[in-house]
C-alpha cells in the first residue's frame, strides 16, 4: 500500500504506528479530521491477517467517526485505533497500558474508547497511563460499557425507518435479522425482544447464538444464511462492507439498520439499495449512541442527559429521510451532506477568527 497516497486521498491528518516488543503490542491510530474538536473513536482488537488490511480498516473507521460526530452535533473530530490480536486470547494489562502510553504522546488529539474486541476493563488499563480515554468504569468517573446506548440508538433508528416504510414506529411483530451478537448486537436483541419483535440471529460463536435462542426465542441460522433470510429489517452488527456487489441481489429485507460501521462497501451501493426499495439507515448516524454516551463524560457524565441525547437519533434519521426524499438522493448521501455542511460552517468560522486567507483547517473539508 502507498500509505501517503491513501492519506492524501481523503485528507487524513495523522497515522501512528505503535510497537512494543516487550508486551507484543502492534497497534495503529488514525486521526482523520479535528475541525470540530479532538478526534474521538474506539479501539478495535482484531486478528488482522495483513498490515494492509489493518490500515484500510482503521482509515475507513476513522473517517466514519468524523461524519458520525458531525452528524450527531458533537464538538469532536474523527479518529480510530486498531490493535492486532485475538481478543479472546491475546489481551493483557501490560499490552493496554503500553497502548495508553502511546495515546498520551498525542497530547489529547485522540481520545480512545471501546470498540469491537475491547471492553471497559481494557479502557481502565489504558486510563492508568493517559487521561485521554472515555468509557472507563463508573467507579472511575466514567460511563462504563457504551454498548447499551449504541443498541438504544439503533432501535431508535429502526423505529424511524419503520414509520417511513410501514406507517408505524412500532417494532412489534416485525422480523429482524441480527448479524453479530457481540456487545451491541446482544443488547439490541434484548431491546427488540422486549418490544415484541421476532428475531433471527447469527454469530461466529455458536454458544452465544444458543443463548439468544433460549433467552429471546430467536431463530438461529448459520452466518452465511443471515443476509438471504426474508425479514422486515436486517441489522448488521458485526464487521462492515456487508452490502456489496455480491450480496445486493440476495437481500430480502425492507430496511437495513444496524450497528456495524461502513455497512456499504462503496457509497454507490446506497443508490442501489434505494433502487431496490430498501431503506438504509446510515450507519454512522444510527450507531452513534455509544459515541454520544461516552462523549458526555467530557462534560461530567450524566446518564439521564446522555440517554435523552441518544433517543434523538430517531429525529436525526427522520430528518435524513426527509432530505433524501426532498433532494432525490440516497439516504447515505443525505447524511453526508448534513455532516459536511456542519464541518464547513465551523471551518469558515475558524477562518474568520484566525484571519488566515485559507483558514487553519480548510485544507480538509472538501474531501471529507
Amino acid at each position: 500500500m502507498q500509505v501517503f497516497e491513501k492519506l492524501a486521498e481523503y485528507r487524513y491528518e495523522q497515522l501512528v504506528f505503535c510497537h512494543d516488543k516487550a508486551t507484543g503490542l502492534r497497534a495503529i491510530i488514525a486521526i482523520h479530521d479535528t475541525t470540530l474538536g479532538p478526534a474521538l473513536g474506539g479501539c478495535r482488537m482484531w486478528p488482522y491477517t495483513t498490515e494492509d488490511e489493518a490500515i484500510v480498516d482503521v482509515l475507513r473507521l476513522a473517517r466514519g467517526m468524523t461524519y458520525k460526530a458531525a452528524a450527531s452535533g458533537l464538538n469532536l473530530g474523527g479518529g480510530k485505533s486498531v490493535v492486532f490480536g485475538d481478543p479472546h486470547r491475546d489481551k493483557s494489562e501490560a499490552l493496554f497500558r503500553s497502548f495508553g502510553r502511546y495515546i498520551e504522546t498525542l497530547g489529547g488529539r485522540y481520545i480512545v474508547a471501546e470498540d469491537v474486541g475491547t471492553s471497559t476493563e481494557d479502557a481502565n488499563f489504558i486510563r492508568v497511563e493517559t487521561s485521554h480515554v472515555v468509557g472507563v468504569d463508573v467507579t472511575r468517573g466514567g460511563s462504563g460499557d457504551p454498548s447499551p446506548f449504541t443498541a438504544l440508538g439503533v432501535r431508535q433508528g429502526m423505529r424511524a425507518c419503520a414509520e417511513e416504510v410501514f406507517g408505524t414506529a412500532s417494532l412489534e411483530g416485525r422480523t429482524v435479522a441480527v448479524q453479530g451478537l457481540g456487545h451491541v448486537g446482544y443488547h439490541l436483541c434484548r431491546l427488540l425482544s422486549e418490544e415484541g419483535a421476532r428475531l433471527i440471529v447469527t454469530d461466529l460463536h455458536p454458544e452465544v447464538v444458543k443463548q439468544a435462542a433460549r433467552e429471546f426465542g430467536a431463530k438461529p441460522v448459520e452466518p452465511d444464511e443471515i443476509l438471504v433470510m426474508p425479514c422486515d429489517i436486517l441489522a448488521p452488527c458485526a464487521m462492515g462492507a456487508i452490502v456489496n456487489d455480491g450480496t445486493l441481489p440476495k437481500l430480502r429485507c425492507s430496511i437495513i439498520a444496524g450497528s456495524a460501521n461502513n455497512i456499504l462497501h462503496e457509497a454507490s451501493h446506497g443508490e442501489e439499495l434505494a433502487k431496490r426499495g430498501i431503506l438504509y439507515a446510515p450507519d454512522y448516524v444510527i450507531n452513534a449512541g455509544g459515541l454520544i454516551n461516552v462523549a458526555d463524560e467530557l462534560e461530567g457524565y450524566n446518564e439521564r442527559r446522555a440517554t435523552r441525547r441518544v433517543m434523538r437519533i430517531y429525529d436525526s434519521v427522520k430528518s435524513i429521510i426527509a432530505i433524501s426524499k426532498r433532494d432525490g438522493v440516497p439516504t447515505n448521501v443525505a447524511a453526508d451532506t448534513l455532516a459536511l455542511e456542519r464541518i464547513a460552517a465551523i471551518s469558515s468560522m475558524e477562518r474568520l477568527h484566525t484571519g488566515h486567507p485559507y483558514g487553519q483547517l480548510s485544507r480538509r473539508r472538501e474531501t471529507l
